[in-house]
């Protein structure tokens, strides 16, 4: 019976999304509907779609993770990396709605650009479309992987709790995925991120209060973590540069904070920026998204704290089989084995986990359908398409780039977060520079930025498998080396090549004129 509710209480939200998807269809008159939904998104959706979008199964389930493996380590640091992990995404998050999100509104608008890359394009003047073309192609590299971890992720959540067939919980997940997305396009995508984004608020504040609970309150909690080797005091165990036992020094403190670059070039957030209806409303945007992740990553790192006690009360610290990226899901099955309100309960914490999955695998296979059918097949195949015929494969691209990710998830034993993590600094060193250089830089030009995206992208894979494995001061998170010889390339390349046409720097002076008015 509480088994029974607790898939009860997930199929009714799967049913509620669907829903969702299938209301919003209505509104996609044409592909750009389909996949920036008219640039009609209000305040409250652009924020909170951009940030459910972005922190994936991250928050429920990796940032806990992160915080629980440092507290069971022998010579723990404390939660110093989830901190600092933490910190690098809030400020990222605050500085790319700050200095990205109003500029490439307004240039997109200008430029009438509808993805990624045609606005990077459309901003060097690039009519040849090698821009585009690599672009798209970076970004379905990917994306495809990146989706296919959200997937995985799905199918080990279901697998874990219910004992349900691995490939047969994925399939039916992304299936529902798949289907409001393909109805409803980006709008869709949007507003179920809205709601999603409420279900994991509603979630994280729901494990806190039956954690410590569970726990046998506060001051159960502090006797688990005094009692751990090298730890004097709770607040040393919360010490952002270690614990006696361990410091957490300048290296791994900056090689974290680079998280947080990776906003810059993330497609699926950017595309929020540019689908808000007004851009002057993208400062109470800026707000409501700032003060969501700060307070939402302040509660996943105190679930760490409490998963930390349930696992060391429940004996599953050292047990095999014990994963600390899955306490959210043991802390849902306690919880919902205890009564029938608890099954309601615990079936809405992993809605919670799936719903931080999904708001971001939706948005993952819209930006890289809009690649493949917009960017690829429609600028250099099928140029006469028909707006009816575009429409059709609009929805067969996102229903192909599905089917290549389930295919990718196939292998239950793939590492999810590991994907997500190289993906995250693959994105934000491909993109990340090459649109802070296109907003504020009137030199740059397209061969610079075309060096910008492929030196990025292509130190991401020499840093993350040939020098990093070296260890020592080469143990730096990839997206900070990439970033940086980005950004390198594209100063040089564009300084040792033609200065931008006149028509391109004409465009971007209405666009920063336009940038200055209030």
């Amino acid at each position: 019976m509480k088994i029974t509710m607790m898939i009860f209480t997930i199929v009714l939200y799967m049913a509620y999304i669907i829903y969702l998807g299938i209301k919003c269809s209505g509104a996609n008159k044409n592909s750009d509907d389909f996949y920036l939904g008219g640039r009609k998104l209000g305040p409250w959706v652009t924020a909170m779609s951009a940030e459910a979008s972005d922190m994936s199964s991250w928050l429920l389930m990796g940032l806990p993770g992160v915080a629980l493996m440092t507290a069971v380590a022998e010579n723990t640091t404390g939660f110093a990396e989830a901190l600092w992990t933490a910190l690098g995404l809030g400020i990222g998050t605050y500085l790319n709605f700050l200095l990205v999100a109003r500029p490439i509104r307004i240039y997109s608008e200008k430029t009438r650009s509808t993805t990624i890359p045609s606005f990077l394009s459309d901003r060097f003047g690039d009519k040849k479309g090698f821009l585009t073309a690599i672009a798209a192609i970076v970004i379905v590299v990917f994306f495809v992987p990146y989706t296919a971890s959200g997937f995985s992720a799905i199918g080990k959540l279901v697998n874990s709790t219910f004992g349900i067939d691995y490939h047969a919980a994925m399939i039916v997940g992304s299936i529902v995925l798949v289907a409001y997305t393909v109805i409803g396009g980006f709008l869709a995508a949007s507003v179920t991120d809205l709601v999603q984004s409420i279900i994991m608020t509603v979630a994280l504040f729901v494990i806190i209060g039956f954690g410590v609970e569970y726990a046998g309150g506060l001051g159960s909690i502090r006797d688990t973590i005094l009692a751990h080797d090298g730890i004097s005091s709770v607040g040393q165990y919360f010490n952002p540069f270690g614990t006696d036992g361990q410091s957490y020094g300048f290296l791994p403190i900056v090689s974290t904070l680079a998280w947080g670059l990776g906003y810059f070039g993330m497609p699926h957030i950017l595309l929020r920026f540019m689908a808000i209806e007004d851009e002057k409303k993208l400062k109470m945007s800026r707000r409501i998204a700032t003060v969501w992740v700060f307070i939402s990553m302040a509660v996943a790192i105190l679930i760490g704290v409490i998963g930390y006690n349930f696992a060391v009360s429940e004996g599953l610290v050292g047990k095999e089989g014990f994963d600390p990226e899955r306490i959210v899901i043991y802390i849902a099955d306690a919880i919902g084995s205890l009564d029938t309100f608890g099954a309601v309960i615990g079936g809405l914490i992993l809605a919670g986990i799936l719903a931080s999955i999904m708001s971001t695998a939706d948005s993952q296979l819209l930006a890289a359908s809009s690649s493949v059918s917009e960017n690829i097949i429609k600028r250099f195949i099928k140029k006469d398409i028909k707006e009816k015929s575009q429409m059709w494969l609009a929805r067969l691209t996102v229903a192909v780039i599905a089917v290549a990710a389930i295919f990718l998830a196939w292998d239950q034993n793939s590492s999810v977060f590991r994907i997500v993590e190289f993906a995250w600094a693959g994105f934000g060193a491909a993109f990340g520079p090459t649109v802070l250089f296109a907003l504020f830089w009137r030199r740059t030009n397209k061969w610079g930025a075309l060096a910008g995206i492929l030196t990025g992208s292509a130190t991401v894979f020499v840093w993350k498998f040939l020098v990093r494995p070296l260890g020592g001061a080469w143990d730096i998170y990839e997206l900070l080396p990439a970033f940086i010889l980005g950004a390198i390339a594209i100063v040089a390349v564009s300084l040792l090549t033609p200065a931008p046409e006149k028509d391109v720097t004409s465009t971007y002076d209405k666009v920063k004129s336009l940038c200055r008015k209030k």
